[in-house]
């Protein structure tokens, strides 16, 4: 479980520039799914929707429901009848998506069906779709990290700045937590922990002060823990609580984020049709690494060793690069801080001889339906 584990300025998208499917500007895919409920907000709500070239009839996954904004954003581009997968491990999560599909019934007898609403891991994607009798689509979202719920809520144990019990689970009904972790694993086990999925440089000075202060009592809260690690990383350093690196490295071990995404990512290629697109946002380094690198692979025409003077792999590529990653703007930046460190890339499913398939018809669709959308909108 170990070995497993988070704009620039674009142009109007009625003008493209030299990509001309490169999601661009603000197309305001309904002001309103910004923010769910309880503050949620979305990160890079209309570039990723935008990338994904929704379409009434299409289907869709959200790997990473959440707060449900991304979900609801893919309803309202595709309607009258495109159909949203929601997947989240988190029984919260899914909860909230049960209930939206009751509010969509509720204001239309017959949408709540266009979303169903499915708790598992995503890196199951194409299992938990075929309990549903679904085994192509045409876009998958992953929105990876944490939502503002989990952040926020105390007796998660996601935050240092918050104290609560040492969790960390995305499911809490499963696995071990981060207690488990920490007061268990010995110095060198967990500063290869923290090393590897927090990139922390202090990690053994930290590792060090854990084992020596758990010999007291066991670690029980994040308080607790925070403490332990500021005290050993030497205090705070700009604007990162010394914490944080830690914090990180324990949620990726505790929920094996990083397996989770290269299973998901292999699970998103086999379901998605010819044309269908693979939007991801991350938001650290370890999660764009994967992401980029399993783009350029699947995307890759040979793999024959560089020294070789004749091609005789016949490498055939599944994905196209859908332009470069793609950062928040200013404006979102300084609306919602979390955002700041968000990268979205995208990529396109090939047909079986390694061809793209003609967009044309679905980008005059989607240009209609962000004018229609935004039709009013002074922002």
């Amino acid at each position: 479980m170990l070995a497993a584990m988070s704009r620039e300025t674009h142009p109007d998208p009625a003008h493209p520039a030299a990509e001309p499917d490169r999601p661009t500007g603000s197309p305001g895919w309904g002001r309103a799914v910004r923010v769910a409920q309880g503050g949620h907000v979305s990160v890079l709500l209309d570039e990723s929707i935008a990338g994904l070239l929704p379409r009434s009839g299409g289907r869709y996954v959200d790997g990473t429901f959440g707060g449900g904004g991304h979900s609801r954003a893919l309803l309202a581009a595709s309607v009258p009848d495109g159909h949203v997968i929601a997947i989240d491990a988190d029984p919260a999560a899914v909860a909230r998506g049960s209930a939206i599909r009751a509010e969509l019934e509720a204001a239309t007898p017959g949408a709540g069906d266009r979303l169903t609403v499915v708790h598992g891991n995503f890196r199951e994607m194409d299992g938990l779709l075929a309990g549903h009798g679904i085994d192509a689509v045409d876009g998958v979202l992953l929105d990876l990290g944490l939502s503002s719920f989990q952040l926020d809520g105390a007796e998660r144990g996601f935050a240092f700045r918050l104290d609560g019990p040492l969790d960390m689970r995305f499911d809490p009904t499963q696995g071990v937590s981060a207690a488990d972790l920490v007061n268990s694993l010995d110095a060198t086990g967990l500063a290869d922990v923290i090393y590897r999925f927090g990139e922390e440089h202090r990690s053994r000075r930290i590792a060090g002060a854990i084992v020596a202060r758990r010999a007291e009592a066991p670690f029980t809260t994040t308080a607790d823990l925070a403490a332990v690690v500021q005290r050993a990383a030497g205090g705070r350093r700009g604007e990162t609580h010394p914490a944080t690196k830690t914090f990180q490295a324990l949620r990726i071990a505790v929920n094996g984020e990083l397996d989770a995404l290269t299973e998901g990512l292999l699970a998103a290629r086999r379901l998605l049709r010819p044309g269908g697109r693979l939007a991801v946002i991350s938001f650290h380094s370890l999660e764009d690494r994967i992401v980029k690198r399993f783009i350029a692979d699947s995307a890759a025409t040979c793999v024959c060793p560089p020294h070789q003077p004749v091609c005789t792999c016949g490498t055939v590529p599944s994905l196209r690069k859908v332009g470069g990653a793609i950062k928040a703007p200013a404006d979102e930046v300084a609306a919602n801080p979390r955002s700041r460190s968000a990268i979205l890339r995208i990529a396109e499913r090939l047909d079986v001889e390694g061809r793209p398939a003609d967009h044309q018809a679905t980008r005059g669709r989607t240009s209609e339906a962000i004018r229609v959308m935004t039709a009013g909108d002074t922002r």
